[in-house]
């Protein structure tokens, strides 16, 4: 009669063991696949606010189905890209301190200017209704800390005194969001006009903008 051989309790067969690294792959597949998909939709909804789910899981190289499987409809990938851009401009809006309210204006527009694709991307969702609240809510931050700068500004002399602040820092919104979607300039370029466009909204100068470049160079480095 054969004996079987058994294995020690508690231990798996070899090809079991074997297999315990393929889940981990797959996972890192799948991350990468949504991270790809996010970067997609980020870049399709900056040129068209109605990019398809197709054109978009096309773009990130996947098909429609595979996008199916990390968001369940539209609406879910949209309340995606908004909430990882807005984690990037609060975090842009938190990093800023420079005591100048004129430099940390200058210097948070253009740091906006580089994330310009999420930025577009945000503010094409945002031109449908439905996604408006829920923008502004994501943004609070970035928003209050806009605020913030132009009541300092205001008080310190440094901006346009003719107006309240609060209507002032709604100014710089509207306009840094227009300019930060409509322009299409290089990365420098594009850095040095949007900083121009908000200084000016508040006030200061050209000529002052332009001592204000040459003294901080770093603000429109890329």
């Amino acid at each position: 009669m054969t004996s079987l051989h058994r294995a020690p309790l508690g231990s798996a067969p070899h090809s079991a063991r074997a297999a315990v690294p393929r889940p981990r792959a797959r996972r890192s597949d799948a991350t990468a696949n949504r991270e790809a998909l996010l970067v997609a939709a980020q870049s399709m909804l900056s040129v068209d606010p109605h990019a398809s789910l197709d054109a978009i899981a096309q773009a990130a190289g996947l098909s429609r189905r595979a996008l199916y499987g990390h968001f369940a409809d539209r609406e879910s990938l949209l309340r995606e890209v908004i909430a990882i851009g807005a984690q990037r401009f609060n975090a842009i809006a938190a990093d800023v301190d420079d005591r100048d309210p004129r430099v940390a204006l200058a210097r948070m527009a253009a740091r906006l200017w580089l994330e310009a694709s999420a930025v577009r991307a945000s503010a094409n969702i945002a031109l449908d209704d439905a996604h408006v609240r829920q923008t502004l809510l994501a943004l609070a931050p970035l928003r209050r800390r806009v605020r913030e700068l132009t009541a300092a500004g205001v008080v310190s002399g440094a901006f346009r005194g003719d107006m309240e602040p609060a209507l002032l820092a709604f100014l710089v919104e509207e306009t840094a969001r227009a300019t930060l979607r409509e322009l299409r300039l290089t990365s420098t370029d594009g850095a040095t006009t949007v900083v121009r466009v908000v200084l000016s909204i508040v006030g200061v100068p050209w000529a002052d903008q332009a001592a204000l470049l040459a003294a901080h160079p770093d603000l429109v480095a890329a």
